[in-house]
């Protein structure tokens, strides 16, 4: 099939990298919420398609009038549709079952209907994400910018970008912190799915800074070598693990509690905070003249 506008592997890589980025930027306190994964479990299956056609139905008048290619034929509009609605299956998939909210025991129609209900409003935060975070319709600003022309931009001193990240992980972090499903997460998940939490939340890092090419990652983000890129990805989780912990200190989560469950919290709201850590790293700078 001959489409109207032709990527290259790596644009579409970076639509999608930026499509997963605001997926969950926009969905994740949902996908931390008990309500929404009760939902999922008692709602009538006839409710739960009206819903998935309702949020298509969205999908495509969004793409239509206000995404990334408006000049797209009404087909191609209905795929690109069909194609963020099955990313928002697939990371709602992998959310519920990182947090244990989904298990190989329960049955199908519960896995399913918490897939689907989550997967949704994942979908509708994928299809702004894939259009509103990139850069102008110029070129991608991550990989050109507005520096010396070779893509490396002129980036923020250090501990200006660690403030700017702390604050974006706050911001997020602080959405679900006094919420029942941080303490419920964080007994229930063993040591090895707490480990692949953490990875996750790494990984989830560096596409947000470092491939999704969201605007302003190529004016305030160094990565002239692997060795910047590694650490710019670690020290953005380590001040997303302490924003964390400091927002669930703050709301008494951690009152009277062993180290092990203030441990496993913490790695718990790792993944919200790294979000917003990185997102705010790019998002939240402040413009200086020319810039």
């Amino acid at each position: 099939m001959k489409f109207s506008h032709q990527r290259s592997i790596g644009q579409s890589a970076r639509e999608y990298g930026r499509g997963i980025a605001g997926g969950l930027m926009f969905s994740l306190p949902l996908l931390y919420t008990m309500e929404v994964w009760w939902a999922g479990f008692v709602l009538h299956p006839w409710r739960i398609l009206l819903y998935m056609v309702c949020t298509f139905g969205l999908l495509f008048l969004y793409n239509r009038f206000a995404g990334l290619r408006r000049d797209a034929t009404l087909r191609e509009v209905a795929i690109d549709s069909m194609e963020e609605m099955g990313i928002g299956l697939v990371l709602a998939a992998m959310v519920l079952w990182l947090t244990g909210r989904i298990e190989g025991a329960m049955p199908l129609s519960e896995i399913a209907g918490k897939i689907t209900l989550e997967g949704m409003t994942v979908a509708i935060g994928v299809s702004v994400g894939t259009a509103q975070l990139g850069a102008d319709c110029n070129g991608d600003e991550g990989y050109s910018g507005d520096g010396d022309g070779n893509g490396a931009g002129e980036p923020g001193g250090y501990l200006p970008e660690a403030s700017v990240a702390l604050c974006g992980a706050v911001l997020f972090a602080a959405n679900v912190a006094p919420t029942e499903e941080m303490i419920v997460i964080a007994m229930e998940s063993h040591p090895g799915k707490l480990l692949m939490l953490a990875v996750s939340s790494l990984a989830l890092g560096w596409l947000v800074l470092h491939f999704a090419g969201i605007h302003g990652s190529g004016k305030h983000i160094q990565r002239d070598t692997p060795l910047l890129v590694f650490r710019g990805v670690v020290t953005t989780y380590a001040v997303a693990l302490a924003a964390g912990a400091g927002c669930l200190y703050f709301f008494g989560r951690f009152d009277g509690e062993p180290w092990r469950m203030v441990l496993n919290q913490t790695v718990v709201i790792g993944l919200p905070a790294v979000l917003g850590a990185s997102a705010g790293r790019l998002l939240l700078q402040i413009r200086t003249p020319g810039s």
